[in-house]
């Protein structure tokens, strides 16, 4: 039986949470390698995922204010056929534990592995959804009913920032630039129409 997050060969689309946020709420768009987790070439061994502490409190600031948070990844090293759906999957789970652990969670996590290098179906170039294109973030807001002209993201390349700009998000934020975790918390606290 196919899984129902494969939403095809090179796109995964999936709830993590129950919560059913209110339309027009921002939301906060998160890479995940470098961003959420140190980056380790690849990443795919769920013992060797190790977060990054800067970005817990930005994730739970966003929890606190009810706003969806939405994880946006480029996984080329699955479309280069490195590691497969289920240690993408386990990844998750152990990155997700580990938020827990301090009080922080994701509700959305979308990934494109297809990739100008992929194998097979997953060698495409320029898809739509892969960063810097905006489809993931546009596709995450209808999901979500969200405000992307209020919505937070922050990444480690520019091809996250360039996704968000694409998407009409004008609250960019590149880790390693400044404190820029904690200017995106600041924002995240700073957004209109959010309850506390």
């Amino acid at each position: 039986m196919a899984d129902p997050r494969l939403v095809d060969p090179g796109l995964w689309i999936e709830s993590v949470t129950d919560t059913d946020f209110p339309p027009g709420r921002p939301a906060l768009f998160l890479d995940r390698d470098g961003t959420i987790n140190i980056d380790t070439f690849y990443p795919s061994d769920p013992a060797a995922a190790i977060l990054r502490p800067e970005i817990v409190p930005v994730i739970a600031a966003a929890n606190r204010r009810g706003m969806p948070v939405v994880v946006a990844t480029n996984q080329s090293g699955i479309g280069r056929g490195y590691f497969g759906w289920p240690e993408f999957t386990a990844f998750n789970e152990r990155l997700r534990s580990l938020l827990r652990l301090q009080g922080a969670e994701v509700d959305m996590i979308l990934a494109c592995a297809y990739h100008e290098a992929g194998q097979g179906v997953l060698r495409v170039e320029a898809h739509p959804m892969r960063k810097p294109n905006a489809g993931m973030l546009l596709d995450a807001a209808q999901r979500l009913r969200a405000d992307l002209a209020r919505s937070i993201m922050v990444g480690d390349k520019p091809d996250d920032l360039e996704a968000g700009r694409r998407a009409g998000l004008s609250r960019l934020f590149l880790v390693g630039e400044g404190d820029a975790e904690g200017r995106a918390a600041a924002e995240i606290r700073a957004v209109g129409g959010v309850s506390p």
